[in-house]
């Protein structure tokens, strides 16, 4: 991957003078804020990929294991997967499917729910994903660049846009 050249100003700030400029101040905060979230998302998600390369995973399929792994049995119905990850069923049954194929999760029946299926985690799956978690945490997780009080007040806001933008009650 080649290396990406520092910009000597913040585009995203430009963008926001740019807006007010040409009449939309009243939109240029709104802008700004999607636009920075937007730009850190792929940011993190580089940086989780980065991680998780290694280990053969992807963030979505992390999060399936992880999902599985905090489960009070390892298993989970593939609907209530997807409820808890707020993905569609079709990316739900994609990142079971090449869990499966790698040995980290197993389909079962759902024994409450004679229609349903049960993504399952082996004890492949549970050891790496420890083993995920431990790079996570100390690789992407544990530095973002703001301290824990600032952290605290991020997450705050981010939640009240989640919940306005209908994620949960």
């Amino acid at each position: 991957m080649t290396e990406r050249r520092q910009l000597p100003f913040d585009p995203i700030d430009e963008a926001k003078r740019q807006w007010v400029s040409h009449g939309w101040s009243d939109q240029a905060s709104g802008m700004a804020i999607v636009t920075s979230i937007m730009r850190l998302q792929q940011v993190f998600l580089a940086r989780a990929d980065a991680v998780l390369r290694p280990l053969h995973l992807t963030f979505a399929r992390y999060e399936v294991l992880m999902i599985l792994s905090f489960s009070t049995h390892g298993s989970l119905p593939l609907g209530k997967i997807g409820e808890r990850l707020q993905v569609n069923a079709a990316s739900v049954t994609n990142a079971v499917n090449r869990l499966e194929a790698q040995g980290l999760v197993d389909r079962r029946s759902n024994p409450s729910d004679g229609r349903g299926t049960l993504a399952e985690l082996t004890d492949r799956g549970r050891t790496l994903a420890m083993e995920a978690t431990a790079r996570m945490n100390t690789q992407v997780f544990s530095d973002l660049g703001l301290d824990e009080p600032m952290l605290r007040a991020l997450f705050e806001p981010l939640g009240e846009l989640r919940q306005a933008a209908g994620d949960f009650t």
